[in-house]
């Protein structure tokens, strides 16, 4: 099988269900960014100073960004209806990140400050995916305005993001690498 169609070298692309779409479209802005947000979390499973992070918990995030996309990419309830198993985004997707958050959050020291981004590469890598899974967030927002979208899957990147801030933190911290804090002093 080859991997070039060549169906898309006029700008459009296909959705599921069928209909074609310029590659602008912000149903591509949407999915394309949470594509772009679960490469940068197979960024920070790769690092080599992720000892303290829990690999499960990374690959579940991925297998649930792999099943927004795939939402996300559909042009309608009924194409996703047809389709034989996909999967949904349920209450138990963001109970799993606030259980993983909570559980790295108990022994971090309370924050009062903005933290600078930063501290390794991979406290780094997480510090980036955060901002681009808000990215996700804004771009999935804008889509609802035009079309249904399940609010499970906007609730799910909201605590992502989250999950994603305190990772950083937690590693920081599991680390004894220093949060450098912000403060309007310059």
């Amino acid at each position: 099988m080859k991997i070039y169609t060549k169906t898309g070298d006029k700008g459009t692309t296909g959705l599921l269900g069928g209909n074609r779409v310029s590659k602008d479209d912000n149903r591509l802005e949407a999915y394309g960014t949470v594509d772009e947000l679960n490469s940068w979390i197979g960024m920070i499973r790769s690092c080599p100073d992720n000892a303290d992070t829990n690999i499960t918990d990374l690959i579940y995030i991925q297998r649930s960004l792999f099943t927004i996309c795939s939402h996300l990419a559909s042009d309608n309830q009924n194409a996703i209806a047809e389709l034989p198993v996909l999967p949904k985004i349920t209450n138990e997707h963001f109970e799993y990140l606030e259980i993983a958050i909570d559980r790295m959050n108990e022994n971090l020291p309370e924050l009062k400050n903005f933290i600078m981004p930063g501290g390794s590469q991979f406290i780094a890598s997480c510090h980036i995916a955060r901002t681009v899974c808000r990215r996700a967030e804004r771009r999935i927002i804008s889509l609802s305005k035009t079309t249904t979208i399940d609010e499970n899957i906007i609730i799910f990147i909201n605590r992502l993001s989250d999950y994603l801030f305190v990772l950083a933190r937690y590693c920081s911290y599991k680390q004894n690498v220093n949060e450098i804090l912000w403060n309007n002093a310059l």
